[in-house]
């Protein structure tokens, strides 16, 4: 059965089915080939697309503009500071504006519902860049780069993710893999995996029942054993200082290391990052933090430099799902 996504938002994976997350992730590969042969691509050819920025970006930002040039379309820019989204003009009101300009919407900001809100009153395909419970285009990017350096079927696949298990990249995981039924293990200390939203647990083992994911939550090294993934994202972002000694004592245990790497007994892991990330002293709040006492460190650099890295791999391959997610939603019938 042919898969036709065409007006469809991408709001969160747990919207699609396999065949059509399978769908995405062939059209990507696709998409890279052409790219990497030099083809031109047109298949946004006249079309616009808005980039709404509540929070910043590099890689987001980056990839959706030059995924988009790439096929022909034009994209306009927006944060914070440079549109009345949200300020002196309601979500609503803005969604309907934008619908009437644009043929897409890309949003990357704070609450699910408001992305889900510009899909609403739009009328046209929105994509979530990041909110704080989902990172959809970024578990796109990464079962892209899995496919390309792990000779195994998603299917049978374990990812491990490592340090704190509740923010949107673990959950990003979770809907991941219970859609592609893979084994998915959020490896953290007990206390944050006692805080894991139920509801949002519930959901992915309902999807896990009927495709044969695993999702299981563990605080013991023992979990890692056989892990194809290792995973870890930072223990605090811009504005979280405040937070940072608790963390670093709480994540310190968790973070990647090579004596983790080796726990795995794999020597074809494969470490992923969503990046940035803090895994030296070359960053202003890494060496600021240090001078106080505190690594903040979620790997070390001995991991995130070594032949288990692929995490550069992955951030290009950012451009390559977003493209694609792009052109399945929006792009012309050839």
């Amino acid at each position: 059965m042919a898969v036709n996504l065409k007006g469809r938002s991408f709001l969160t994976l747990m919207d699609f089915t396999p065949e059509e997350i399978r769908y995405m992730l062939d059209l990507a590969h696709d998409l890279k080939a052409k790219k990497r042969a030099g083809i031109e691509g047109n298949a946004l050819k006249g079309k616009n697309v808005v980039l709404l920025f509540e929070k910043t970006s590099t890689r987001t930002r980056c990839a959706f503009e030059v995924a988009c040039l790439d096929e022909g379309g034009h994209v306009t820019f927006l944060d914070s500071n440079s549109s009345q989204f949200g300020k002196k003009e309601s979500v609503e009101d803005s969604a309907k504006v934008f619908g009437r300009f644009y043929d897409g919407i890309e949003y990357r900001g704070y609450d699910q519902s408001l992305v889900e809100d510009l899909a609403k009153y739009s009328g046209i395909p929105v994509w979530n860049g990041l909110t704080d419970i989902d990172h959809p285009t970024q578990i796109l990017a990464d079962l892209l780069t899995i496919e390309e350096h792990i000779a195994k079927p998603l299917n049978k696949v374990k990812v491990v993710f490592c340090g704190d298990v509740r923010n949107n990249m673990s959950y990003a995981w979770m809907y991941g893999c219970a859609k592609m039924g893979m084994h998915y293990v959020a490896y953290g200390p007990q206390t944050l995996l006692d805080e894991i939203d139920k509801d949002i647990l519930a959901k992915v083992n309902e999807v896990a029942a009927q495709t044969g994911a695993k999702i299981e939550l563990c605080s013991k090294p023992e979990c890692l054993k056989g892990a194809d993934v290792l995973y870890t994202d930072v223990w605090a972002s811009m504005g979280e200082e405040a937070q940072i000694p608790e963390k670093v004592k709480m994540l310190t245990p968790y973070k990647v290391t090579k004596e983790m790497v080796d726990a795995t007994g794999n020597d074809d892991v494969i470490f992923l990052h969503c990046l940035p990330s803090f895994h030296d002293f070359e960053t202003k709040m890494a060496k600021t933090q240090m001078e106080e006492g505190y690594d903040i460190r979620e790997v070390t650099d001995e991991v995130f430099r070594s032949k288990y890295s692929k995490v550069f791999d992955e951030a290009e391959n950012r451009m390559h799902t977003i493209k694609a997610v792009m052109v399945a939603t929006i792009g012309r019938q050839n």
